[in-house]
């Protein structure tokens, strides 16, 4: 009797970290599962909102694309300015860096 009981325990101790690694490696592969789950479902969201968005934003482009041009005509170099600024009274500059080279002279005058 003694016999056997020292064998269970025996069994015990040998497999009872085995069954704690296998309880424990179930929920870490529900986890895998559904954040594998969660990303297919935003990848899903994602084409849906771009597909719907597409045409918008074509139209965007076209409409937009005449003034970006002349914006670009305007400034020779982003990287010579500095980020914009809001002044306490609402407006909004964007002032030549210091170090950037000087402005070419132009025929148009100024405002």
């Amino acid at each position: 009797m003694t016999r056997i009981a020292a064998l269970c325990l025996a069994a015990l101790v040998a497999f009872g970290p085995t069954a704690a690694q296998e309880a424990e490696t179930a929920p870490e592969a529900n986890l895998r599962e559904g954040m594998d789950l969660l990303g297919q479902g935003m990848r899903l969201l994602f084409r849906g909102l771009g597909d719907e968005l597409e045409p918008a934003l074509r139209d965007l482009a076209e409409t937009m694309q005449p003034a970006l041009r002349r914006l670009i005509e305007i400034v020779d170099d982003f990287d010579a300015y500095q980020m914009p600024e809001r002044l306490p009274n609402g407006d909004i500059i964007i002032r030549r860096k210091p170090d950037a080279p000087p402005v070419p002279p132009t025929e148009d005058i100024e405002i």
